[in-house]
């Protein structure tokens, strides 16, 4: 993906690791899945000793610190590992979307790091651009009702094939290529911001494919 020399000049360090899983079954729901989300969260409350303590962790610091800048409110908008981690800390357990899905939100609160999935056969993965929104500028992130109308200084991902946003980066993903059940190929992105590190985000990768391979393959 193209990131536009503006964005890499305004935020040095910004980087994003794809993934391109193909091949994958997904499901509504699978019982080995659901059990090691257990797992997972029993080790976020572990090592987390408090929701007081989630906020200064670096990584999270990080994407808030971005929020900021790009017109995102992360006391009203949480970075997504941080929302996770959160409801897990809340007592609550993790949402349960599809197999996919389910699978590479645990990689995201093992790691902490923004994830994004993109059908892969309703994006052109050689006309990606990341830039700064057009004032204006519709997107229809995934479960919203009508289209947010942005102000220009968010930073989005951009499917020049067909011009249409595909991201509010590293917020929200567009509805229109979610991951569904019937979906087979899949476009990661591991979404980093200034003050992560490569380290971070190629361990995401990792978790990520082991994760979703683990429960989504054809031979589950």
């Amino acid at each position: 993906m193209e990131i536009a020399p503006e964005l890499l000049s305004a935020f040095p360090g910004l980087r994003v690791v794809e993934l391109k899983l193909p091949a994958l079954t997904v499901r509504g729901t699978d019982p080995g899945l659901e059990s090691f989300k257990l797992e997972v969260q029993e080790r976020v409350r572990r090592r987390t000793a408090s929701l007081e303590e989630v906020k200064h962790q670096p990584i999270f610091r990080a994407y808030r610190d971005f929020f900021w800048r790009v017109g995102i409110d992360p006391t009203k908008v949480r970075p997504a590992g941080e929302a996770l981690t959160r409801r897990i800390l809340g007592g609550r357990d993790l949402p349960r979307v599809n197999t996919v899905v389910d699978a590479y939100n645990l990689a995201s609160v093992e790691t902490s790091i923004a994830i994004a999935a993109f059908d892969s056969r309703r994006v052109n993965e050689d006309a990606l651009v990341m830039r700064r929104a057009v004032s204006g500028e519709p997107f229809n992130g995934i479960g919203m009702s009508t289209a947010d109308s942005l102000i220009g200084v968010e930073v989005v991902i951009e499917d020049r094939g067909p011009h249409r946003l595909i991201a509010v980066y590293p917020y929200r993903d567009s509805d229109d290529t979610k991951i569904i059940e019937g979906t087979t190929d899949v476009l990661f992105m591991m979404c980093g911001v200034p003050g992560i590190d490569d380290a971070a985000l190629e361990r995401a990768g990792r978790l990520t494919k082991e994760y979703v391979e683990r429960f989504c393959s054809h031979s589950v």
